[in-house]
């Protein structure tokens, strides 16, 4: 889609050029006036479905900023909202004007709130709690009202302070039972009365709002600001999005599955950064000198003689210290784990997230060798496509599973969120010989049809594609074109997410002469819908896979029909296409694996442990009177041992790793247990063993249709 975003790019600087607010009216020395000129502009040119920027735009904003800054109700009360309400029908002519009138109401505001819940909390706590008393906590908070005063606030905090400390208590009543029965009881365990355990427990409470209000204190003005801005232009659809500077950096990382920096992993805990992973593979992980559990205390640059001090700092900006150019070091002061302190000098490089990379195993089945592909993203590198992408990878593993004798292949797309257009269409064209893959609109366009022109296939036997209710977009472009062609069958949940449209990434930087505000930004929008060959979009309804399987989200909305404002499904003229010849009975095939499935105890026992998920996670009243607390749980523990057989199940297969990964885990331990842990998880996996018990079936008729080509001949 590089070319239609081009377009797009053109067509926006050229309205920036023309219209009769000219570009230098997006010289404002406001940078957060400057982003709402930007991004309004942007959206009401460039999205698939503008939006009127009317009364009731302004009242869905009003309503979803308090919800995302104050969801539990516990910031705000009454007269806050009262004053906050005057605004409700404004926000539309504030956005015109590039008034900021409102936020800055709501934002001074909500700083002054969160300065006083931090006395509010530390005071409840400092007074133990007496769960003998019969009290309830409603975690429904979309239905609570806002607390009429600081006295309801207060109240309010104080249920919200109890619930999270009555679970606390329970774990540490768990514990100490556990460790009164045990023959290896820890030498520094000393038995506790009730009243010490209540203590502890509020003080784990205490550590955890600690916490969480160290996080929001390193909170400054513009990410504030950037969460109201994507208040309003979530309400153009829920995959809108706009990336202030550093969340552009970590799109692209997640997209592209690498970044130049040293390859280590940091939590901030109050005020220390920590190394809490080494990368596998990375410069820090290769040097073997920096450990797990380390504090960075300062950060230095190789050409500059003063360190930074990073104590206290927000982890972000750390990041930014830390992170550099391949070929460059960087000096970090480190407080060791056994508390000594030094400097280590570590080389930055390339450092690649093997995470988001495909990966491959092999098995053996009756005496048949299968490919089995996990695919956690359609990942590509936006600055050079060649370098690294989804489709090339899985080419290549593809090539190497055929030669150790593949005779079916599982591409295993569960979790998949999707990713790059393009990547897709390549990867489609490696299982067909050319033809058409996904149709795509723009709004007052005519369609595109995107195509497959490469005549070559990279594999041309069984398929199975794998999907769950988290499989989204590229993901389901794929598994679309699969059905469509009857090229493969298609495995998993009723349905897959739902996501039919397409964004582009804009990057605002590029449309403001001389800027002096630094980093603008990017926004992602919608300036797409993709449809299937047979006309029908995915959005909404997303693809129906041929075999049903149950899982653990079953029940639970998790698709973009439960999102907010999600765009309608619809439908357009079907392409011509022509169906995969290779298979001699698709159907046969299917019914056979239904009812297989029917009768699978294992499956049935999952969709029952799905219901009792749903009924559990739908509960919102909770008695705060321990013994009840601890009956609840005891019945619902009780029930969860229904379903400890889910964890044993097993099968007699067993997944190993490429020649050419065996090589590398000489090297890499790292790589080698990921590995080992993967293959243990295929080994339990009871959709896995469907999809390769299909693929048994298709390839006998697969052979089928094969001889009785050759007798025809």
């Amino acid at each position: 889609m590089k070319r239609n975003y081009n377009i797009l790019l053109l067509i926006l600087l050229l309205a920036f050029a023309s219209c009769s607010f000219t570009a230098k009216k997006f010289e404002d020395p406001n940078k957060d006036k400057l982003l709402v000129q930007l991004i309004t502009y942007v959206l009401e040119e460039g999205h698939f479905q503008p939006k009127n920027l009317d009364d009731n735009f302004s009242a869905n904003v009003f309503e979803d900023y308090l919800e995302q800054i104050d969801p539990f109700k516990r910031y705000f009360i009454k007269p806050d909202i009262k004053d906050f309400e005057a605004y409700k029908n404004e926000l539309d002519d504030q956005l015109l004007n590039y008034d900021l009138t409102f936020f800055n109401l709501v934002n001074e505001r909500l700083l002054e709130r969160i300065e006083e819940s931090k006395v509010t909390y530390k005071e409840i706590l400092d007074t133990p709690f007496d769960f003998s008393k019969e009290e309830i906590y409603n975690s429904d908070y979309e239905s609570l009202e806002f607390p009429k005063n600081k006295k309801e606030l207060r109240e309010r905090w104080r249920l919200q302070l109890k619930f999270s400390t009555i679970s606390n208590l329970h774990d540490l009543v768990l514990d100490q039972e556990y460790n009164l029965k045990s023959e290896n009881k820890p030498e520094d365990f000393v038995e506790k009365s009730n009243e010490e355990l209540e203590e502890e427990a509020r003080e784990i409470t205490r550590a955890s709002l600690n916490e969480l209000y160290n996080f929001i204190d390193d909170r400054q003005r513009k990410d504030w600001f950037a969460g109201y801005i994507n208040t309003i232009v979530e309400e153009f659809d829920p995959h809108t999005f706009y990336f202030a500077p550093e969340d552009k950096d970590r799109f692209d990382v997640a997209m592209s599955g690498n970044y130049e920096g040293i390859g280590a992993r940091l939590q901030k805990k109050m005020d220390d950064i920590i190394i809490t992973e080494l990368i596998s593979g990375g410069s820090a992980w290769r040097q073997n000198k920096l450990e797990v559990g380390d504090k960075i205390l300062k950060v230095r640059q190789e050409d500059e003689e003063t360190a930074v001090n990073v104590v206290g700092m927000r982890l972000d900006d750390a990041v930014k210290l830390i992170k550099g150019p391949k070929g460059t070091n960087v000096i970090l002061t480190l407080k060791r784990v056994d508390g000594k302190i030094e400097d280590l000098s570590i080389p930055r490089d390339v450092i690649e997230l093997e995470e988001t990379f495909a990966k491959t195993a092999i098995v053996k089945k009756e005496d048949k060798t299968f490919g089995v592909i996990n695919l956690p993203k359609f990942y590509v590198n936006f600055d050079d496509y060649k370098e690294r992408n989804a489709a090339s990878d899985i080419k290549k593993e593809i090539e190497r599973l055929k030669a150790e004798g593949m005779e079916g292949l599982v591409l295993d797309l569960r979790n998949n969120g999707g990713g790059s257009l393009k990547t897709v269409v390549d990867m489609v064209g490696l299982f067909i010989e050319n033809g058409p893959v996904v149709q795509v609109r723009e709004t007052g366009s005519s369609k595109e049809v995107l195509k497959d022109r490469d005549r070559s296939i990279a594999w041309d036997g069984p398929l199975v594609v794998l999907v769950n209710e988290l499989s989204a977009s590229a993901s389901e472009i794929l598994a679309a074109a699969m059905q469509d062609y009857k090229r493969a069958i298609v495995i998993g949940s009723k349905q897959t997410y739902g996501k039919g449209t397409v964004q582009n990434v804009f990057d605002l930087n590029r449309i403001v002469r001389n800027n002096t505000n630094g980093d603008l930004g990017a926004l992602k929008f919608t300036t797409q819908k993709f449809y299937r060959i047979n006309g029908g979009s995915t959005q909404l309804e997303g693809v129906k896979s041929d075999v049903v399987v149950p899982d653990r989200y079953s029940y639970i909305d998790i698709g973009e029909k439960d999102q907010k404002n999600p765009l309608a499904w619809d439908k357009i003229e079907p392409v011509e296409y022509e169906f995969w010849p290779n298979y001699f009975d698709y159907d046969k095939t299917i019914n056979k694996s239904k009812e297989r499935m029917s009768n699978n105890e294992h499956l049935n026992l999952i969709d029952e442990n799905a219901k009792w998920i749903k009924t559990i996670r739908d509960e919102e009243v909770f008695s705060l009177n321990y013994d009840k607390y601890k009956e609840r749980l005891e019945r619902n523990e009780k029930e969860a041992k229904r379903f400890e057989s889910l964890s044993d199940y097993k099968t007699n297969l067993t997944f190993n790793s490429l020649p050419y990964e065996l090589n590398l885990m000489d090297k890499d331990s790292v790589l080698k247990i990921k590995r080992e842990r993967w293959h243990e998880a295929l080994s339990k996996d009871v959709y896995v063993e469907e999809a390769l018990n299909v693929l048994n079936d298709l390839k006998m008729t697969y052979q089928i249709k094969n001889k009785l080509a050759n007798i025809k001949e």
